[in-house]
């Protein structure tokens, strides 16, 4: 049946606009496009790190610089912070170690952790020594044992609404938590660690 000029005109047309998309596809979707030229590596508009973490609050802490001391004032103890973020553990579980450790010198709350077969105390312990390992490479201790954690604690992560599905119709909801903590260098004897002036002093970490 012969086409009316009317049909064929909408036929040229959608033929012309399907061709015009289809090149349009192609030039946005050309190497050009995306990689620099003569060069195999992405521009800097695609993300290509490994890491998608950003600096927060807590690891800031470690950038203050404070004033010059003068002749005569008691030396300031070296700090470290230092945390990790969304740990697929409870942060109702991962309370309960971090409160153990909290206090302790750095080899005595690592002995503790390593004969707990929690796994909220391998990820810990994971942590302090990250710490133990900062503290001496970019805070200039000297001695990764004359240390103690002034402060640990847990809070919750990002949150994301995941369901977990129960039976006879119920949910519950999944969180994820964070750890982090504080760690001070002082120059105590491990007696002294344990006098009533260790157990009132401040300690600050957070997990």
């Amino acid at each position: 049946m012969p086409q009316s000029g009317a049909g064929k005109m909408a036929a040229r047309w959608a033929l012309g606009a399907g061709a015009a998309w289809a090149r349009g596809l192609l030039s946005w979707a050309r190497p050009e496009r995306w990689l620099a030229s003569g060069s195999l590596f992405p521009l800097s508009c695609i993300h290509t790190s490994t890491s998608l973490q950003k600096v927060g609050k807590w690891e800031k802490k470690n950038r203050i610089v404070y004033p010059p001391q003068l002749p005569g004032e008691p030396r300031r103890p070296a700090e470290v912070y230092h945390c990790r973020r969304e740990i697929k553990y409870s942060k109702d579980k991962m309370w309960y170690l971090a409160k153990l450790i909290k206090g302790m010198s750095i080899d005595q709350a690592l002995a503790q952790l390593e004969f707990n077969d929690k796994k909220g105390a391998k990820v810990i312990r994971e942590v302090l020594l990250e710490a133990q390992e900062m503290a001496v490479k970019k805070h200039n201790v000297e001695f990764k044992s004359n240390l103690h954690i002034a402060e640990s604690q847990t809070g919750r992560g990002r949150y994301v609404k995941r369901i977990r599905y129960h039976g006879k119709g119920m949910f519950g909801m999944m969180k994820i938590s964070r750890y982090g903590k504080i760690l001070e260098q002082q120059d105590v004897t491990f007696s002294e660690l344990l006098g009533p002036q260790h157990l009132n002093s401040t300690l600050d970490c957070q997990i």
